[in-house]
């Protein structure tokens, strides 16, 4: 049974998706706003997200852009913002579509359909916590704990952080990481890489100089171990 994650601070249309989606087979899960959505996509791993932008907590794309650090889930945005700016904002942040209200349901299920075709399901091995012995990194929530204190990262620590979390127990080449990070003008920097992964094990690791997390393949890249 395909997953639906409703998120909507309007009941009336909660309501009318829960009863429409309902009524064709889906499993129907709704939050009312964005700390919930993204909490809710979290424990239940919904194959597709129905997600208005006006929410009362936090601004829509930042729940796809909090999402999108850890999950391909396809997003269908469902908002009264019709101007083309707020469009683009959501689909930069990483949305898949984009229905303005009001809507007709069967243009909605259409592209729900479509949605779930081409999406990719979120593999169980997705997480949006990656916790390991000395540090956990909350992928949607853009935080990181050691010790039960936050740590603070800078936006370009975390975007390293982040990219080496995805992709645990894998090689993330230097290349790679220059260019998600930085931009593909910098793809031969590879000074930064080593002054910025040593501001994180100086933040992160038990034994900064003996790294047990980021560890460092000579000449390749960067892997993150749990």
């Amino acid at each position: 049974m395909t997953t639906v994650l409703v998120v909507d601070d309007e009941p009336q249309i909660v309501r009318a998706l829960r009863i429409n989606l309902t009524a064709r087979g889906y499993d129907v899960r709704t939050a009312h706003d964005g700390a919930a959505a993204l909490k809710a996509a979290a424990e239940s791993k919904p194959d597709v997200v129905v997600l208005d932008l006006g929410l009362p907590d936090i601004d829509g794309a930042e729940v796809i852009e909090g999402l999108r650090g850890w999950t391909t889930v396809p997003i269908i945005v469902l908002s009264a913002r019709g101007d083309s700016t707020d469009k683009v904002k959501a689909l930069d942040a990483g949305a898949d579509d984009y229905v303005t209200k009001p809507f007709g349901m069967d243009e909605l299920l259409a592209r729900l359909r479509a949605a779930v075709r081409r999406g990719t399901v979120t593999p169980a091995t997705e997480e949006a916590v990656v916790a390991t012995a000395s540090f956990t990194v909350d992928l949607a929530a853009k935080k990181v704990h050691r010790d039960n204190a936050e740590v603070h990262l800078t936006p370009t620590e975390w975007g390293i952080l982040e990219l080496l979390a995805r992709n645990r127990g894998r090689l993330v080449a230097q290349k790679q990481l220059l260019q998600e990070v930085w931009g593909p003008a910098y793809a031969n920097e590879t000074h930064y890489l080593r002054v910025y992964l040593a501001q994180l094990r100086r933040k992160l690791e038990p034994e900064p100089s003996r790294p047990r997390h980021l560890i460092t393949e000579a000449g390749m890249g960067y892997r993150f171990e749990l």
